[in-house]
């Protein structure tokens, strides 16, 4: 075969043009990409629940969210993961060419069919629905050369407020997972055998931190008033120590002494 084109140049000439005329041709006409689309589209739904397993989760979160999910247009499967740190993560698998941003509609439309059968705690940290990637994209580390003085809780914290914003309004990421500590948030530790000395409940204390830790807009006074002065009110708003959440009363005693929640739990700013 190669002492053929050998012995007919002409020949030979005549198919490389036919192959650059065909390569020029293909080179405008063929569509191009710069992220093209690999993987299946797949859609994320997230939510948490305080304090709850991963059997709790699986009954009363992934049940009636999965039920509603499942059917959605196009969709392939699907897989979730209950977990005992409260959290739930489901993914929603859809056909190659399915435009995430409809896939992702679809899907919360019927999350939002579930929520009137969720928990009010589950609600109130929120659900998130999100078009997401089936693989990572790449692996970023953060260390520090002093451990004592930046430890992972503090890079941690640092990660959250100053490079995952920046990564996130990349052109293209969907989502930025961070591992390792969890958020930097008060942390109330309950002592049950306290509890059950006082005779209360964790639904009890809960909702005791809840009416004294609010936002309130308290308002004017002098407001469209004949006065000639108009003064706004200012309120702390939600507690930031250890120490003020310490403090809150939990419940009034019957000789007139007052329970505080530091009694009952060990309270830190951690992760």
């Amino acid at each position: 075969m190669l002492k053929r084109f050998i012995e007919r140049p002409v020949l030979s000439t005549v198919i490389s043009i036919i192959l650059v005329i065909l390569g020029g041709l293909s080179l405008f006409s063929l569509p191009t990409a710069l992220f093209p689309e690999i993987a299946p589209p797949s859609v994320q739904v997230i939510a948490n629940y305080p304090g709850a397993n991963g059997e709790v989760i699986a009954r009363t979160v992934a049940t009636p969210i999965e039920e509603s999910v499942n059917g959605v247009e196009n969709m392939t499967y699907m897989t979730s993961n209950s977990n005992n740190d409260g959290s739930y993560i489901l993914t929603v698998f859809f056909k190659q060419g399915t435009d995430p941003d409809i896939a992702a509609v679809n899907v919360q439309n019927r999350v939002s069919k579930a929520n009137s059968q969720l928990p009010p705690e589950v609600l109130q940290a929120g659900l998130s629905t999100q078009k997401v990637q089936s693989s990572f994209l790449m692996f970023v580390a953060i260390y520090s050369e002093d451990s004592v003085k930046y430890n992972e809780l503090f890079l941690n914290n640092y990660a959250r407020i100053n490079i995952i914003p920046q990564l996130q309004r990349i052109p293209g990421v969907a989502q930025v997972q961070p591992f390792g500590s969890k958020d930097y948030s008060m942390r109330i530790w309950l002592k049950p055998d306290r509890l059950v000395a006082n005779n209360l409940s964790t639904a009890e204390v809960m909702n005791a931190i809840k009416d004294q830790n609010v936002e309130a807009a308290p308002g004017r006074l002098g407001q469209s008033s004949k006065e000639s002065f108009e003064y706004i009110i200012k309120y702390k708003g939600k507690l930031n120590k250890p120490e003020e959440y310490e403090n809150m009363v939990i419940k009034a005693k019957n000789d007139g002494s007052v329970l505080r929640l530091k009694d009952l739990a060990r309270v830190e700013l951690g992760g």
